[in-house]
């Protein structure tokens, strides 16, 4: 399935129905009184948040979501149907914005979550409503109000407990296929992942949610590259995981991408860079990269910074990553919880 996080997409609520014009014409009442019945509400356009749903693909083929109209007023005060909401889901994570003003109408974050994106307009009185002690044959009705209509900008948001970072071929790929059922491409190219991929990891009773953001380069907070399109991603998450090429291949200093991709993170958002991290240093199956990991540790232990050695081709050091990276999403999680509970 085709990966779309972002989307515009115009919606109307139903027109209200109109009012009747009508009087009580019976066998033995054949001057009875105004029975207009009133106009049905017009149906409103709900977004709802489905956590079934992974993309805005079917958004981006529907770029029109109207609902129904209220049925008009009948005689005999029968009062018109209300028009029945239209139901449209998105991923949660998505953000509704209005794309006209850019306020922000809903980040529907958790499942089950709902916006009116969309209100139907109000159904017009009919007759039987304006009768009167003095005018017991009124000949006036309403029409119905029309329904709401917003261009709206959706925006997704993945939902990741861990967001994985770093230069392209960096082996981010490698590692979430290795730890979770995720099955990003993998090749040694850069820019092989091109889209974001989450996975589940489970460590004994713990579990958590890893995103594999496509490689990032100087310039992404820009949008060089990959670029803004992703980065934004990242902005749910507890903890980033920063991965570091130690393969000589690469033609870089792992200290030097270090900087770099923090600079763009801080430029892009600065809360984002203030987000806890984990230095991964990657490849040390590589002859060449086991002989360099002790000069990225100690580069790096000079700014107080711990650097796990890993091989995501052979598994050497994951299980012990993935272990102390539950614990650390846990303690962040409940620090989280405390701070959302009143005193």
């Amino acid at each position: 399935m085709k990966f779309i996080d972002e989307v515009e997409v115009r919606v109307l609520g139903g027109h209200g129905g109109r009012g009747c014009v009508a009087f009580l014409r019976e066998k033995y009442r054949p001057h009875g009184g105004p029975a207009g019945g009133d106009g049905g509400r017009g149906g409103s356009v709900v977004l709802v948040a489905d956590d079934r749903l992974t993309t805005l693909l079917d958004l981006k083929f529907q770029p029109l979501l109207r609902a129904e109209h209220g049925e008009h007023g009948r005689g005999k005060s029968q009062h018109g149907k209300m028009g029945p909401d239209l139901i449209a889901r998105v991923p949660v994570g998505t953000l509704v914005r209005d794309a006209a003003t850019g306020e922000t109408l809903a980040d529907l974050a958790r499942p089950g979550e709902s916006v009116i994106a969309a209100q139907g307009g109000k159904g017009g009185w009919g007759n039987a409503r304006y009768a009167t002690p003095t005018n017991q044959a009124p000949r006036k009705a309403q029409p119905g109000l029309p329904g709401e209509e917003r261009l709206l900008h959706l925006e997704l948001h993945l939902l990741a407990d861990v967001g994985l970072v770093g230069y392209p071929n960096a082996g981010k790929s490698s590692l979430i296929r290795l730890v979770s059922a995720a099955r990003p491409r993998v090749a040694d190219y850069p820019f092989t992942t091109l889209v974001p991929h989450l996975g589940v990891v489970r460590v004994a009773e713990a579990q958590f949610v890893i995103a594999d953001i496509p490689g990032l380069i100087e310039g992404a907070h820009a949008g060089e590259g990959l670029g803004t399109r992703f980065l934004r991603h990242l902005s749910r998450t507890e903890v980033l995981i920063h991965m570091l090429d130690l393969g000589e291949l690469s033609g870089r200093d792992p200290v030097d991408d270090y900087d770099r991709i923090n600079r763009e993170l801080e430029q892009f958002d600065t809360s984002l860079a203030a987000k806890p991290q984990i230095v991964v240093a990657n490849k040390i199956d590589l002859t060449d990269a086991r002989q360099r990991l002790p000069e990225v540790r100690s580069r790096l232990a000079a700014r107080g910074i711990e650097t796990h050695a890993i091989s995501a081709a052979t598994g050497e050091g994951v299980e012990s990553l993935m272990a102390m990276i539950a614990r650390r999403v846990q303690s962040l999680r409940a620090a989280r919880l405390r701070q959302d509970v009143p005193a």
